[in-house]
């Protein structure tokens, strides 16, 4: 039995994770979408769609018929709003999946700790960087311990919207920390850059862990292995080439506070969108609607689970 989920915005997020939840979820279906724009594409869309819509915010919600039987809200709104959503969400005894970068929630990424937060009433998909990158430093992490990880998330401009360009430093911060609570790495950092080609490009990643220890095979195995699980919810997730080791002896490395030797382990992924509403080159748009799509279909079926118990 499909169970009843709600979804708070109508922007390209809202709307593209409503549109993959209808074409792509056995599991789930949108019963109500709350906006603050009455004339946005994604209250048109999800009203022809026959899903009940307000243009109140989340405030309208609960005044929406069905949505008595949501069990799982989606957050695609702003860090800012995202407090006062979940309280609302909260009294109505809903779980909320958080696409902003509030994280008041632990950070989840389906490829590698989903099970340890089904029953989560908030839970936080970190970024776009962290949902590509995080589960290859996991993955570097099982084999051997990562004493530093760096990512680099590189991704179309015209895909990056106003509330990406005004939390970049939220962006480094939020997929830091990730790197390190979720990742496994003991010290970890973001770089973003936002390249203006035309046409757009698709969205790339590259992840550079250093570990003393590196069995090349394991590792790249490992990786190998994390790759098709992240596949399994996005299609367009691939290694852009081989696991590239090389051997690394600096004299001092300032996020460690002293001297490295060992090996740098480089992973260059890419990331093409599905195209359901955001354009192919938006990647980094569309892991975050598939990790959230995932999420949420885990957390309602134990939510399902729990109620039967």
């Amino acid at each position: 039995m499909t169970k009843a989920v709600a979804i708070i915005g109508s922007g390209n997020i809202a709307t593209d994770l409503m549109l993959k939840i209808k074409r792509l979820s056995g599991e789930l279906y949108v019963a109500a979408m709350a906006g603050i724009d009455p004339d946005s594409d994604g209250l048109a869309r999800a009203r022809r769609m026959g899903v009940a819509t307000t243009h109140k915010g989340v405030e309208g919600l609960a005044d929406l018929p069905g949505f008595a039987d949501v069990t799982v809200v989606f957050d695609a709104t702003s860090a800012g709003a995202h407090r006062a959503n979940y309280e609302v969400v909260r009294a109505h005894g809903a779980a909320i999946v958080d696409m902003t970068p509030a994280a008041i929630g632990p950070y989840v990424v389906p490829a590698v700790n989903i099970d340890a937060h089904t029953d989560a009433d908030n839970v936080n998909m970190v970024t776009c960087g962290g949902q590509a990158t995080v589960p290859i430093v996991s993955a570097i992490s099982e084999v051997t311990a990562v004493d530093y990880g760096e990512i680099v998330a590189s991704i179309a401009s015209r895909s990056a919207g106003p509330g990406t360009r005004a939390n970049i430093d939220e962006f480094t911060e939020t997929t830091s920390r990730a790197i390190e609570q979720v990742g496994g790495a003991a010290h970890g950092k973001a770089v973003i850059v936002l390249n203006p080609a035309d046409p757009p490009v698709v969205m790339r990643n590259t992840v550079f862990c250093l570990v003393r220890e590196a069995d090349e095979e394991a590792i790249r195995a490992s990786v190998e292995r994390r790759v098709e699980e992240v596949r399994a919810y996005v299609p367009g997730y691939r290694l852009k080439q081989d696991v590239q080791f090389d051997p690394v002896r600096h004299d001092h490395v300032p996020a460690l506070g002293g001297p490295f030797t060992g090996t740098r382990v480089s992973v260059f992924l890419e990331v093409n969108g599905a195209g359901h509403y955001l354009p192919e080159f938006a990647g980094n748009l569309d892991i975050m609607t598939s990790a959230a799509l995932r999420t949420g279909e885990l957390m309602a079926a134990r939510r399902s689970e729990g109620s039967h118990a």
